[in-house]
């Protein structure tokens, strides 16, 4: 339920278990940047015409939730609002190699942009990868002892550019390489 009363006025935030942290904390700022991933993922998600990339991009953003209520949960609450586990991890690859199987992967870097499906998949990439350093650095101040949340992360920015190569394809279009050749040189 929002709270329309401005309790957050004073710079705080409150928890999942109760309590309240400042939010610019360290554990704000890690749910925070992955509620940011699952908003480009929705967005990605809205911006494609392919069903099967809207169904994976909503799985994903299902995990995102779980994974942002595990780390907005209070440390001291006993309550638990989601745990995420190797099994997670372990869809995140199964569903890359699924991917990768149906789709040519480009030999180097590429610039974003080929759809704007496949754009948007690349900003949920790059945020990705911020919310897994967050996680990180949470993790290394002692608050998250999960590191199946910092592997999940990791897994799902790796399957978001498989994800958006496949929705390159499908809409017939192709990445366009990072670099390219001087002129001359075969």
């Amino acid at each position: 339920m929002l709270d329309l009363a401005g309790g957050g006025d004073d710079g705080s935030t409150g928890l999942l278990g109760g309590g309240r942290a400042r939010k610019d904390d360290p554990r704000i700022e890690a749910y925070g940047t992955v509620d940011e991933a699952s908003s480009a993922i929705g967005l990605a998600k809205a911006l494609s015409a392919h069903a099967r990339v809207r169904a994976i991009c909503e799985e994903l953003q299902r995990g995102l939730y779980a994974l942002g209520a595990e780390l907005a949960t209070n440390p001291s609450s006993k309550t638990s609002f989601a745990t995420t586990t190797s099994r997670g991890v372990q869809r995140l690859e199964e569903v890359m190699a699924e991917l990768e199987r149906s789709v040519a992967m480009p030999d180097g870097f590429i610039l974003p942009g080929s759809t704007p499906a496949s754009a948007a998949m690349d900003v949920a990439r790059a945020v990705t990868r911020r919310a897994e350093r967050r996680c990180l650095a949470l993790e290394h101040q002692g608050g998250l002892d999960n590191p199946e949340v910092r592997r999940w992360l990791n897994r799902l920015s790796l399957l978001l550019f498989v994800l958006a190569r496949y929705e390159e394809e499908q809409s017939g279009s192709a990445p366009k390489a990072a670099k390219t050749r001087p002129r001359g040189s075969s």
